[in-house]
């Protein structure tokens, strides 16, 4: 006990400063008051950026799994002719390209005209991948705006430090010069420290998207032919049904 006593003092009574999983908040507030209005904004931003990758880390993670997979089955029975079965499978499933491969199912089953067909399974996929991209554009928006308020914020605080070296005249103090250039190059250190996670979370957020984009084009595409082949198959069967009754007809008459 008097070791973990010991341990444990510095941190909790040292100047009244505050810790929790090793992080100082007073340096932290010391830094944002230091940064001023602009490193304000970027910590707003930043909250808004993790908000945004958290929400959309709920709707992507998901797709990882073997569902695209489980639906490529479902396809594979449904050219092989096992529909209601293939259909039934797709509709237990989650997931974007699930919903747009049963929705191609259900209809073609239900006979509608292919080009009514293509666009509803069109419209269908949009939608679905516009719920995926949602949100994404702020996040775009703050990983392209952070580093410019970085840099505007460092700009702010260069004048200053070379309005206080004016004002200072002969009696200029090259640390308190320092001191102004290291706190106009904070705001820079933390736009980084706000885009550079946020781009590295739009680019795999965009490159997931564009892989399930993928398998609803395929997938859904397969699943089309495969009905507009039936169809046709069964139009050319009637046509021959037709054009054998009428040649019969006279035998039939004489």
């Amino acid at each position: 006990m008097g070791a973990a006593d010991n341990a444990l003092t510095p941190d909790m009574t040292a100047a009244g400063s505050h810790h929790f999983l090793g992080l100082d908040f007073d340096r932290a507030l010391g830094l944002l008051d230091l940064g001023g209005p602009v490193v304000a904004i970027l910590v707003v931003l930043s909250i808004v950026a993790l908000a945004i990758i958290i929400r959309k880390l709920f709707d992507i993670l998901p797709l990882a799994g073997g569902r695209r997979g489980r639906v490529a089955g479902a396809v594979r029975d449904w050219r092989q002719g096992e529909r209601r079965e293939a259909l039934a499978k797709v509709r237990d499933l989650k997931g974007p390209t699930a919903t747009v491969v049963a929705t191609a199912m259900a209809l073609s089953m239900k006979r509608v005209a292919p080009s009514v067909l293509r666009e509803e399974v069109e419209r269908v996929a949009n939608e679905e991948l516009y719920r995926l991209r949602r949100h994404l554009r702020g996040l775009e928006a703050i990983a392209q705006v952070a580093p410019l308020l970085g840099l505007f914020g460092t700009i702010l605080g260069m004048i200053e430090a070379f309005q206080t070296l004016q004002v200072a005249g002969s009696n200029v103090d090259p640390a308190m010069l320092a001191g102004g250039i290291w706190v106009a190059l904070l705001t820079t250190a933390v736009g980084l420290a706000v885009a550079i996670p946020c781009n590295l979370a739009l680019h795999w957020f965009e490159g997931r998207i564009d892989q399930e984009r993928q398998a609803i084009e395929n997938l859904a595409t397969s699943v089309l032919t495969t009905a507009e082949a039936r169809l046709h198959l069964g139009e050319r069967a009637g046509e021959e049904e037709a054009l054998s009754a009428h040649l019969t007809e006279p035998a039939h008459a004489h």
